[in-house]
């Protein structure tokens, strides 16, 4: 964080300074929750969880050389105390971003938003110092902690916002008011949650109704494939750019194709130019992603080869997306566990059968939660499109969601061994222990709560009898 003196975040904070000698002594670090990550000169968040009390660690952490704790209650060692944590949060990282002057890019979505932002900040950071929100901490603790992450040599600020209702995006732009505004997709994603995708659409547009005037340097970047996406251009006073495969994209593919080990390669048009791409990420969903990305890059300047390399050479920076290892005994493993929706459900399929041309796959799904009354439905037709692709084996985990799957599966032509329902992430270890066997392609994915990432790791460690290649 940008050096701010104790006696100034009370201040900026409504708190109350307790067992604080000198007011003046700066806060240098970060401002963190997790006592683990505490360093010298850090300012320590304690919040109530509903398991530990971050309060109980005040002495610790300070031991450990944080300057003072933001509390709600005194802590018997130095401290700002606050009515409520969670909000003198915000009021800090909102007064951090004003002293900045950094650009604010945000961005939201129903599907890929943190494989997208990841993209942005690859690319932007060519260009100057760029703080991203790390993994997915896109909600109220971890929007803030990200911004206050940044220092004075900060020139991008790439924030990804999630959203569980109406009034939630509104609230995280007050706190990080950006400059540039992307939304990716309106799909499935927490249908159940807010009762339907114009729902959602609502819910999602307020990212762009916050952005200043075009006049003012303000940008809305907007999917335009995806038509709830695009009428959001009436609800913005922002300049508006179009990215997508239509025609009528200002930053459009053209040429879309899947290598033989299924990254994506595409020729990138830009207002200023076009230049070829070819993907070290997998599956043809990232172009959708990828196109993101380089609206935004363009808009602060970037040239259509400056963006192409930048794509062409970024990475998976966030854990359990696509994330592809290559056992030594030829065995692929594609954990990509992270979480599940129909949308990324679909576009991980197709990315299995993609990798898998003349190979044996395995596609181990579980539950897409938070789907309300579309959940049966969703379910059987993710099991159809696995046969539809012709994935060789669904290995269905899980309770009644998973049964949806296979039957599924079982309906569109799946019989005998083709696909088959267990119980839960070990009996699926165990089935594919005793049958994989060299060359096979193995996806796993479900929603985060269903933790078949633990089904990924025991594979990659069952194959790792020397050091495991990983892409």
């Amino acid at each position: 964080m940008i050096a701010l003196s104790l006696a100034e975040i009370a201040a900026v904070v409504g708190g109350q300074t307790h067992d604080i000698p000198d007011p003046s002594v700066q806060v240098t670090g970060p401002v963190v929750r997790d006592s683990r990550e505490v360093v010298p000169g850090t300012l320590f968040a304690a919040f109530v969880g509903e398991r530990v009390d971050g309060h109980d660690f005040a002495p610790q952490v300070v031991e450990a050389g944080a300057v003072a704790v933001l509390a709600s209650r005194p802590v018997g060692v130095p401290a700002i105390v606050v009515d409520d944590v969670q909000t003198a949060l915000g009021a800090l990282a909102r007064h951090v971003v004003q002293r900045l002057g950094a650009t604010l890019v945000a961005l939201t979505g129903s599907a890929g938003k943190t494989s997208t932002k990841d993209l942005i900040a690859q690319v932007l950071r060519r260009k100057a110092p760029t703080v991203f929100t790390p993994g997915s901490l896109n909600n109220e603790i971890g929007l803030p902690l990200t911004a206050l992450s940044a220092t004075e040599e900060t020139r991008f600020l790439v924030l990804e916002m999630g959203a569980r209702g109406i009034g939630h995006i509104r609230y995280l732009t007050g706190l990080t008011p950006p400059r540039i505004g992307l939304v990716l997709n309106v799909g499935s994603a927490h249908i159940g949650e807010f009762g339907g995708r114009e729902q959602i659409a609502q819910a999602k547009g307020e990212l762009v109704e916050a952005l200043p005037s075009s006049d003012d340097g303000g940008a809305a970047i907007l999917n335009a494939d995806d038509p709830l996406v695009r009428a959001m251009a009436s609800r913005t006073k922002a300049k508006v750019v179009l990215f997508g495969e239509s025609a009528e994209a200002d930053v459009r593919a053209e040429n879309v194709r899947l290598t033989d080990s299924g990254q994506p390669a595409f020729r990138l048009h830009t207002p200023s130019g076009a230049c070829d791409v070819t993907m070290r990420l997998y599956g043809e969903h990232h172009v959708s992603n990828a196109l993101a990305a380089a609206a935004v890059a363009h808009e602060l300047g970037m040239s259509a080869e400056e963006i192409a390399i930048a794509l062409s050479e970024a990475g998976s920076l966030s854990r359990w997306r696509m994330e592809v290892t290559e056992r030594p005994d030829g065995v692929t493993i594609v954990n990509d566990a992270y979480n599940a929706n129909p949308e990324s459900m679909r576009a991980a399929l197709r990315a299995l059968a993609a990798m898998g041309k003349g190979r044996r796959t395995w596609a181990v799904l579980g539950k897409m939660a938070e789907l309300g009354d579309e959940a049966l439905a969703e379910h059987d037709a993710v099991g159809r499109l696995a046969v539809r692709l012709n994935v060789s084996k669904l290995v269905a985990v899980g309770g009644i969601e998973a049964s949806w799957l296979q039957l599924g599966a079982y309906n569109e032509g799946s019989w005998g061994e083709e696909s088959v329902h267990v119980s839960d992430a070990q009996a699926a270890i165990d089935l594919l222990r005793s049958e994989l066997r060299p060359g096979d392609v193995v996806l796993v994915k479900a929603s985060r709560s269903v933790g078949l990432e633990s089904v990924a790791q025991a594979l990659v460690e069952t194959g790792a009898e020397g050091e495991v290649a990983a892409r």
